[in-house]
């Protein structure tokens, strides 16, 4: 299971990678996993204000599918595309391929995010 060091994860396994007031969501490495092979990405829409826990969107796989929760409040700004096309890049590189970009409403939310090695540990827990 791979875990990058840099970014806020969720119990619901998320990440959240930063830049100003504005973060990157994807799904983690051991979703990814979970999952199997991904068949289908649904993407919020641009200008949605999304509450922080809410579902976001719904990912589908050959196994089953999942709905995506929001790890902190923020209004979309932009979805990635590709992933109507080809929503298996998530499993390629589930870290290089973001599901949404945000504005961060409030950054004390972020507080409420693991790290890189609490999110490890909470997996090992789970595995």
């Amino acid at each position: 299971m791979k875990v990058v060091n840099g970014l806020y994860y969720t119990k619901d396994h998320e990440w959240v990678r930063v830049e100003g007031n504005e973060a990157y969501v994807g799904i983690t490495d051991f979703a990814q996993h979970a999952l199997g092979a991904i068949v289908y990405v649904e993407l919020p829409e641009v200008d949605s204000e999304i509450e922080g826990e809410e579902s976001f969107g719904t990912i589908e796989s050959v196994k089953a599918a999942s709905d995506m929760l929001m790890p902190v409040t923020g209004t979309v700004v932009e979805v990635n595309e590709d992933l109507e096309n080809d929503p298996s890049l998530v499993n390629s590189d589930p870290f290089e391929t973001w599901i949404m970009k945000i504005s961060i409403s409030n950054p004390a939310d972020l507080d409420e995010l693991m790290n890189a090695e609490e999110y490890e540990a909470f997996c090992n827990e789970e595995e």
